[in-house]
């Protein structure tokens, strides 16, 4: 099992936990932000391999932000390969 503790940048959450568990994401935890959407966004990658989630959230932006919690999110699966 590998796991990470991801400190994010430019949003509103400020940590993102992350489990894979056999090469699949097993959990998502963030810190802050919009805690409904990131429960969802958390509850959605669950089960999928990092490449298909990363390739799905990579480049998302919040508003006029150049990056959102789920962009912060392939960031860090992007970290873990």
């Amino acid at each position: 099992m590998d796991s990470l503790k991801y400190t994010t940048h430019g949003t509103c959450s400020r940590e993102i936990d992350i489990t894979l568990k056999d090469g699949v994401i097993d959990s998502v935890k963030f810190t802050g932000g919009c805690h409904g959407n990131l429960q969802g966004v958390s509850a959605l990658v669950k089960g999928m391999k990092p490449e298909e989630a990363i390739s799905k959230l990579k480049g998302i932006r919040c508003g006029a932000k150049s990056t959102s919690c789920p962009d912060q999110l392939a960031l860090a699966l992007e970290e873990m390969l």
